[in-house]
């Protein structure tokens, strides 16, 4: 009888040991499987999949299945599985981002805003938000305060061809012809024959 038990609690013991590596194969084969459905455009079978193992506090699952409901045109559901992505990993920035997506979809600009404030709590050189938050502002007519996130881009990438555009649109918006001007000139450097720089021009010439 002895001899029994510690035979039983040896399969237990083994059999406990290898669960979280099979767990890790089938989360793995998963995630490769819905890959392999995405890149086929199957968005349907790449979501179930995962539902098939879906663990609510799994970072990687919920950011992932944020991403293939978006792709798949359900907002309300991608909010979800993103916000949920952003609250197991408050400091990160990837979540964030990718809950911007659903968000813009949806025009709710004054949410991107928040979103992207947060961001540069974390990483205020973030150049991909900085230009966004200086366009939404741009498209918005909120020139003086556009003006700023726009400049900390091009300070961080001076030669870049949409950062100089807006940079430039944005002076003229402003009445600030001379720099507007210097700005045009640069984007045509970095774009011989762009229209919208010539457009620029020619409203200062």
């Amino acid at each position: 009888m002895e001899y029994l038990k510690h035979a039983i609690l040896s399969i237990f013991i083994l059999t406990s040991l290898s669960l979280p590596a099979f767990a890790q194969q089938s989360l793995s084969d998963a995630f490769n499987a819905s890959y392999e459905s995405e890149n086929a455009g199957n968005l349907e079978t790449a979501i179930e999949v995962l539902d098939s193992v879906y663990d609510a506090e799994s970072y990687e699952l919920n950011l992932r299945l944020g991403w293939l409901h978006y792709q798949k045109g359900d907002m309300d559901e991608s909010m979800i599985y993103y916000r949920r992505a952003v609250n197991l990993k408050p400091y990160a920035i990837e979540p964030k981002l990718g809950l911007a997506y659903p968000y813009s979809a949806m025009a709710m600009w004054d949410e991107i805003i928040e979103l992207y404030e947060k961001i540069l709590e974390t990483d205020p050189q973030n150049s991909l938000v900085n230009y966004r938050l200086g366009l939404i502002y741009y498209n918005r007519g909120q020139y003086e305060r556009a003006d700023g996130y726009i400049e900390k881009t091009v300070n961080l990438y001076p030669f870049d061809y949409d950062s100089l555009l807006l940079f430039a649109w944005n002076k003229l918006m402003m009445q600030r012809t001379r720099e507007a001007k210097v700005l045009f000139e640069k984007v045509l450097l970095a774009n011989p024959g762009d229209e919208s720089a010539l457009n620029g021009l020619s409203l200062i010439q």
